[in-house]
Parts: structure tokens; sequence; C-alpha cells
């Protein structure tokens, strides 16, 4: 049995007993065809193995992996999806081969460049998430440029995550709160914490410590790298991968989970509207009844 099969049957099952199975009150669950997801994340996995399993160099599958996003993004917006979150390139992914990474720094440009003008046209507006240290000059101005180009967008904002990490994000989000507060002010600057080398442990000192410990979840959620995003309804993660990879550990406390053994670059519309059907069949509590 393929990998594919596996979901199928797996998804056919779990449908199964919910047209079965009662909830705490005695009231069968109902699925709601009509619900409408508004926010969608996405991890893009499996350009790498798309390319190999075509005998191509892996920055094929990259090219094809932006193909893919755009048919993505195409659908989103038929959905009227109102955010769309895609985890782009994570601080990790800087230990891959150097020709790699030069090679999806260079498409990143490329792509952005070649994009930024169309999605200003069809009222998306790109914000890109994720710490600059480290990033490349050409592509810093390129994410500036574009973030000012499309600024105006109101159909849909398009996040693009990257060299992002979600317990990069909560650190430097600690930081910059513990530095505000005048407990932590000794202990140095936001600026010098947003700065901070990925890797680096720990919020310095004691009394910095209790400052966060102190805090609410709106006051941390102020200093994240997109406070006005909103906690993403729905995951997706292609090729098979059962994880969240350090993806937006914060946003995705209650977010609804779809993994799809599709490799990235063969995601389509179908694709999208079979996860966006299958999220219209879930129940979300937060944690009620």
């Amino acid at each position: 049995m393929t990998l594919a099969d596996r979901f199928s049957r797996l998804r056919r099952r779990r449908h199964a007993n919910r047209a079965l199975t009662a909830d705490h009150h005695g009231q069968r669950e109902t699925a709601d065809p009509g619900r409408r997801c508004r926010y969608v994340a996405v991890i893009m996995d499996g350009n790498g193995r798309w390319a190999q399993s075509r005998r191509l160099p892996i920055a094929a599958g990259h090219r094809a992996g932006v193909k893919a996003l755009r048919r993505v993004i195409e659908r989103a917006l038929d959905h009227d999806i109102e955010e769309l979150t895609i985890f782009s390139f994570s601080t990790e992914n800087w230990r891959r081969p150097p020709q790699e990474v030069a090679a999806l720094i260079d498409l990143f440009v490329e792509m952005i460049r070649k994009e930024a003008p169309d999605l200003r046209e069809r009222g998306v507006r790109m914000r890109f998430i994720g710490r600059r240290t480290g990033v490349p000059p050409a592509l810093i101005e390129c994410i500036d440029e574009s973030e000012q180009l499309t600024a105006g967008g109101e159909r849909m904002t398009l996040y693009v995550a990257f060299n992002y990490g979600g317990r990069a994000e909560l650190l430097d989000a600690a930081r910059a709160l513990a530095a505000e507060s005048p407990a932590g002010a000794a202990g140095g600057t936001a600026d010098q914490a947003a700065t901070a080398p990925p890797g680096a442990a720990g919020v310095a000192g004691d009394t910095a410590g209790a400052a966060v410990s102190a805090a609410d979840a709106d006051e941390l959620r102020r200093y994240l790298y997109a406070p006005e995003m909103h906690d993403p309804e729905l995951l997706i993660r292609t090729s098979g991968e059962m994880r969240i990879s350090n993806f937006l550990l914060w946003q995705l406390a209650y977010t609804e989970l779809y993994f799809t053994p599709r490799l990235w670059p063969d995601m389509d519309a179908a694709d999208l509207d079979e996860a966006l059907a299958e999220y219209a069949q879930r129940q979300r509590r937060y944690g009620g009844r």
C-alpha cells in the first residue's frame, strides 16, 4: 500500500467515525460545509524529492515549487482567503549545501521582482516575517521594495516566512518585551535583541525572566514578527511529513492540521479545495465541549 493510499484510507475512516460518534451532550457531530476558512498557513515541502524522482537538479524542484505557489495563491483568492502564510526558508535551512542556498537566494530575488507587480494588481499585500540578520543585502532590498509596492493590497495578505523559526520568534519577542520593562532595560535594548544570532538561548538575567513571566499573552504578541497576523485556522503540510517543523509555534496553538502526501511542486487548485473541504468537516472547540 502506498503512502497516498494510507492517507486516503485514514481520511475515509475519520469521516465515518465522525458520522457515528456523539459528542458529550449526546448530539451527533455534524459537518458545516458552509464554514469558510479565512486564514491558512502552508509548509511547502517536497521540492527536493520531486526533483530527485525526476533526476533533475534540486534547483529545478524549487522552480517548480514557485509555480505551485502561484497556483495556490490564485486558488486562495478564489476562496476569498484573507491571509496566506507560507514557510519559504527556515533559520535551519542555512545548513543546506552552499550551492543550494545560493541558488535559493537568487530564485527568491527573481521571484519577488517578477511576482510583486502582479500581486499588487490582484490586491495582494506581501509581508515578510523572520530575522534579517545574515540575509544578503540584495534580498533585503528586494523584500523592502515588494512590501512597499504591495502595501495597499486589501484583498489578501501573503505572509512569507523567510529566515524564520518559531523558537527564534518567541525568543526575540521575549527579549524585546523584557528590554522594554524597567527591570529588563538594563540588560539591552529591543534592537539588540532583534539582531541576536540564531541559536542563542534564554533571556539574560533573572529580572528579565520575571518581567516576561508577568506579561500576558497580548503583551507578548505585540513583539511577534507580525503582531497583526491572525492565528491560522488551517495548516497544510505537503510531502507526507507529519510535523510542524518550528513553524508559527505561538500562532498554531489551536490550528487545524492537514497533511497530504502530495509533493509541493505537484500541489494544485484541487488539492487546496480538498484541504478546505476537510477543514469544513471539523469541529473546533478550543478546549471546550
